[in-house]
């Protein structure tokens, strides 16, 4: 990364030698006339996070961001000229045919022994980073009289239970009046039965049915180990079976989440290795800025705990698409590159029957923040990934068997990939923005990382961690990847708290349904 080093003149950054654009650094842009150090003068005032050509291109010749063609000039564009989504055009998405796979044989680095931190072991061999009652819901229809109950337990009960961090419902939209045996309705149904086994929700199963949906609950719990031993009466309570009415259900399940509380509150947090997390990476609301300093950032500490031992997801299918030639190489083996091929395949073809590509991804917020199209944000997404191989892939709603990097394959709607993410057993969640959000989750601690300083200068009781320090040179890119990794270790030992947890900032689980409703 070049960056040109005076703090109070123009300056750009160039990522890759090959690039003919550079992204401006200053707060308040450049104006017209501003010179840069190395002697480019800016044609124009152009904003923070877009893009100045470096040199003159002309028209039909590349443009050039990462190393990578982004777009092709609609028009010259001459040196020191904003470039614009308006004087582009998007390339076609690599073609899934012939792709490499399995070439790079990158150097093993050595493991990265002696890492902890402080977490609750699980019956299944799991490990949690925090102590959560989560209550599993079938339907829709019963979600106002769980989100009573749950609101009177953590008033009236929960403190009682000092050592369980928090009871929440897993209520979702899903459940009837859906094609419940179309082939894609699998995707819902296994998401949520494998979100009712995430490392933080301990082991205790019950469910919330009202009935006659047509998401039954031995769909979600019969027969498994959760349940293993116990009557159906004693995991599972219908509405509909209720004769006291309102407040006699509500009575119910408060003393069946009590039962449960009870059991959660014995358990204590002890030091295991840093291999048991399973750690989500994610990014919303994304600027030009974020493949520059977060997101890469999030590259080095995923590489950390690969090397420690760790599991680590990245996502969006859109947003991996423009730079699966540079993924499937990576992978541990060509059977690995070929399912990531399967999923961006079946994503393709899933936007196609919604008559949309892959274009319809970037959010005006994204265009404001300097990026031009899903090519070059795609681009910077993957910088999450590192440089370690690809370990294996797991489609929408199934869960991770596995160490090392993973690809987890969901739509790049923010709160479609957390629920995704949480049904392949993420127990802690990191989230880059260079727009800002207030995301969070309740079930994993989500950390909160800034591509810019001014983000996490305007909203510092919203901002975890300020990668914009990269850029002004106060830490080393390496440096940033390391301070998250330990950051990983804190929250997850419980002795830091992110600020969405303190907020309790939570999104609502949102189910990826490809299947028809009816």
């Amino acid at each position: 990364m070049d960056l040109i080093q005076h703090q109070d003149s123009p300056r750009y950054i160039r990522l890759h030698p090959d690039d003919n654009v550079g992204v401006v650094v200053n707060e308040q842009g450049v104006a017209a006339g501003g010179r840069f150090a190395d002697g480019l003068e800016a044609l124009e005032g152009i904003p923070q996070s877009h893009k100045v050509s470096l040199l003159a291109i002309p028209e039909g010749g590349d443009v050039v961001r990462y190393g990578e063609v982004i777009g092709y000039a609609l028009q010259p564009i001459a040196a020191g000229s904003w470039v614009t989504e308006a004087v582009l055009r998007m390339p076609d998405p690599p073609a899934l045919d012939n792709l490499p796979g399995a070439t790079i044989k990158a150097p093993v680095p050595a493991p990265l022994d002696g890492y902890t931190f402080e977490g609750f072991r699980n019956p299944d061999g799991t490990v949690g980073t925090r102590n959560i009652l989560g209550v599993t819901t079938t339907v829709q229809c019963v979600v106002g009289v769980l989100d009573h109950c749950v609101d009177r337990v953590r008033k009236e009960i929960l403190p009682h239970y000092p050592n369980v961090d928090d009871v929440v419902a897993l209520s979702h939209s899903y459940g009837c009046g859906v094609a419940i045996n179309a082939p894609d309705a699998v995707v819902p149904i296994r998401t949520l039965y494998n979100i009712s086994r995430n490392p933080n929700l301990g082991g205790q199963a019950l469910v919330i049915s009202l009935g006659c949906e047509k998401l039954q609950a031995n769909q979600l719990m019969d027969g498994d180990p959760l349940t293993n031993g116990m009557e159906e009466e004693e995991w599972l309570f219908r509405l509909q079976d209720s004769s006291t009415g309102f407040v006699g259900m509500v009575e119910e399940i408060m003393a069946m989440i009590e039962t449960r509380l009870k059991v959660l509150d014995q358990r204590r947090r002890q030091t295991v290795p840093a291999s048991e997390l399973v750690v989500g990476m994610q990014c919303g609301g994304s600027d030009a800025f974020s493949g520059i300093t977060a997101n890469p950032a999030l590259g080095v500490a995923s590489d950390l705990l690969v090397r420690a031992g760790a599991t680590v997801m990245f996502s969006e299918n859109t947003e991996v698409r423009d730079g699966i030639h540079l993924l499937t190489p990576r992978a541990a083996t060509p059977e690995i590159a070929d399912a990531l091929i399967h999923e961006m395949d079946w994503y393709d073809r899933y936007l196609e029957r919604g008559m949309a590509d892959r274009s319809a991804n970037t959010t005006p917020g994204n265009k404001k923040g300097g990026l031009n199209n899903i090519v070059e944000k795609a681009m910077g997404s993957i910088a999450k990934s590192g440089t370690s191989p690809i370990a294996g892939v797991v489609s929408p709603g199934e869960r991770i068997r596995g160490k090392g990097l993973w690809f987890c394959a969901t739509p790049a709607s923010d709160f479609i990939c957390g629920t995704l993410q949480l049904a392949a057993g993420m127990n802690l969640h990191i989230f880059t923005t260079g727009r800002g959000t207030p995301y969070g989750l309740s079930m994993v601690p989500v950390i909160k990382v800034a591509t810019r300083t001014q983000l996490a200068e305007r909203w510092p009781d919203l901002i975890d961690v300020d990668a914009g320090q990269i850029t002004s040179g106060r830490m080393t890119l390496d440096e940033m990847g390391w301070h998250i990794f330990q950051l990983y270790l804190d929250v997850a030992s419980g002795r830091k708290q992110t600020w969405a947890e303190k907020h309790r900032l939570h999104n609502d689980l949102v189910l990826f349904n490809p299947a028809p409703v009816t």
